[in-house]
């Protein structure tokens, strides 16, 4: 400030202190009338204009929304139209979380309080309960789709485990599924191949022969009138992905937050690379391949042929193959085909992938897995949907092999060695939760249909050693929670089929001649002659079935003697 400044102030001041010298009792008056008068009147000010901003904001927010959507390309619109549908889901989830779970407090603390668990009002209580959450799971999943039908499926192969209502209402998710309109099918096809499907073919029907959780499948021919199955993924599921994972994350916290033992967002988390390979089908692609290389010995397994050139991320192209779903049980009959047989080769195909290549089909739901009948006039298996799949390591199908001999032979020491070497430390819990049963140690036989007693003993498990399971599968290698869906798959489709087989016998011979391949092809001491290493696999295939036998038949002499006891002592 300059000295002219400074003056001019110290004037005014003067000019000031000189009119309050005048009228002293008139300007404090003045000022506190004025003070008053503003202090009561800004407020009002103040709401009014509050309430006009946000009336201005409600009226302009959706017009200035509407306006941009209006004005923006096809796949600006997308991405906002998104943004609402994701808000969209993300409460309608959270809506039927809630009401499931008031449903169930309700039933239980209200409706069902004091009543006998055994007597037929509550059990039919419980079961209507049961019924109004699943209708509601299947509901939410359907309008939500995407990722929420697939985990809808994944939870079908859990017939064990959860209650039947669940799992008979589960199960409409394997064949239904969002039906997009022809519109959508020819954008997707314009942004990845610059044509619409209708002149990239030479007929192409835009009515989907198959919808499933993340595209449908429409039939065509080729120019040359092979007919093709094309799968066209729902052209928004690769922009909605993120936000979709995101909403099941908060929901889960959400989750834990209520019920802290309750904590599965480590396995989304551990998962979610895997699951948005998915999206790839070009990925799905060179899978297929990698699977038909790995099983090409199977002569009644087969892969659909990808027609590359008509082939995107978002698009897969492969020869369409006829069949019926593997839990048709009428249908495979009406083939003239055995379920035996049926059976026996789908157990065997997955358990080659568990032991030996390590290259696992993580999603082998009925759905996917087509029966036909071959040449032979026997069963052929055709594999869909090669999408999800992962990896397993040598040292834990090692380690994975012999954990499953060891339990067949009800080798407890080994059991706890083999389980160890895959990083569990509670091994009979492990061990149980592999097989999907219970497994008493002093009898020998393992019956693919669990009895009531035993169905009871694996939901009991289920709820009163929650954290212990959660243990268990957080220490394991994470590839391991893909394998365990694909064990449960399989047992789910064997007992549909009326288990017509010893899956657990069957696996457990795949896992001696996985062994002993991996072992063979490893040795420095065996020649790396073809004729060597199929020898030694004999070998050791027939130590395991004489140990069998010979455990068995100790089993055997031992209930003779305990049985002729019993009648001396009588």
């Amino acid at each position: 400030m300059t000295t002219g400044e400074t003056l001019k102030v110290l004037r005014l001041c003067r000019r000031h202190l000189a009119l309050l010298q005048r009228h002293p009792g008139s300007a404090p008056r003045v000022y506190l009338r004025n003070s008053f008068s503003s202090q009561s009147v800004r407020p009002a000010k103040s709401r009014g204009l509050v309430k006009t901003v946000i009336l201005g904001v409600t009226a302009a927010a959706p017009f200035a929304f509407g306006l941009q959507y209006a004005l923006s390309g096809p796949k600006e619109r997308r991405k906002m139209k998104l943004v609402v549908e994701g808000t969209g889901r993300f409460c309608r989830s959270l809506y039927v979380g809630l009401l499931i779970s008031a449903d169930y407090w309700w039933t239980s603390n209200v409706r069902l309080r004091g009543m006998d668990e055994s007597s037929p009002d509550f059990v039919q209580g419980m079961s209507a309960c049961h019924q109004r959450a699943a209708d509601n799971m299947v509901e939410g999943a359907i309008r939500n789709g995407g990722l929420y039908i697939k985990l809808g499926q994944g939870l079908c192969a859990f017939n064990h485990l959860l209650p039947p209502e669940y799992i008979n209402t589960l199960r409409t998710l394997e064949d239904r599924a969002l039906n997009r309109r022809y519109k959508e099918v020819d954008a997707l096809f314009q942004e990845d191949f610059n044509c619409t499907p209708d002149k990239m073919f030479k007929s192409f029907d835009y009515e989907p022969v198959a919808a499933a959780s993340l595209a449908q499948v429409h039939k065509a021919e080729l120019q040359d009138g092979t007919p093709v199955a094309v799968k066209v993924q729902y052209i928004d599921l690769r922009d909605r992905f993120d936000g979709d994972i995101r909403t099941l994350e908060i929901l889960l916290d959400i989750v834990k937050f209520i019920h802290p033992s309750f904590g599965f967002r480590w396995v989304l988390k551990d998962l979610k690379g895997t699951l948005a390979q998915e999206l790839d089908f070009e990925n799905e692609g060179r899978n297929s391949e990698r699977c038909a290389q790995d099983l090409k010995h199977f002569n009644f397994i087969v892969i659909p042929k990808v027609y590359w050139d008509m082939t995107s991320k978002r698009v897969l192209t492969a020869d369409y193959c006829e069949g019926c779903k593997i839990n048709n049980v009428e249908g495979i009959k009406s083939q003239g085909l055995s379920l035996k047989d049926t059976a026996d080769k789908l157990i065997r195909t997955f358990a080659e992938q568990i032991f030996y290549t390590g290259f696992i089909h993580a999603d082998p739901h009925p759905g996917n897995v087509l029966v036909r009948r071959g040449p032979d006039k026997k069963a052929e298996l055709v594999l869909l949907d090669h999408g999800l799949y992962d990896f397993l390591r040598k040292k834990d199908r090692v380690a994975l092999c012999k954990l499953w001999r060891s339990i067949i032979l009800r080798d407890e020491p080994a059991m706890k060695k083999h389980s160890e070497d895959l990083g569990v430390k509670d091994y009979f819990l492990f061990c149980e939760i592999l097989l999907q049963r219970p497994i008493n140690m002093r009898e020998m036989g393992l019956a693919n249909i669990l009895t009531r007693e035993e169905t009871a003993y694996m939901r009991e498990m289920a709820m009163n050693h929650f954290e212990r399971i959660m243990e268990v599968l957080k220490s394991l290698p994470r590839p391991m929670l893909l394998v365990f869906r694909n064990i449960n798959t399989v047992r789910s489709i064997n007992i549909t089929l009326g288990a017509p087989v010893d899956r657990y016998f069957i696996m457990a011979k795949s896992a001696v001649k996985g062994w002993s391949r991996i072992r063979a092809f490893d040795s420095s001491r065996l020649p790396k002659i073809a004729v060597f290493r199929w020898l030694w696999m004999v070998w050791e295939s027939l130590k395991f079935e004489f140990a069998l036998r010979y455990v068995l038949s100790n089993s055997l002499t031992q209930s003779v003697n305990v049985f002729n006891k019993f009648i001396l002592f009588l």
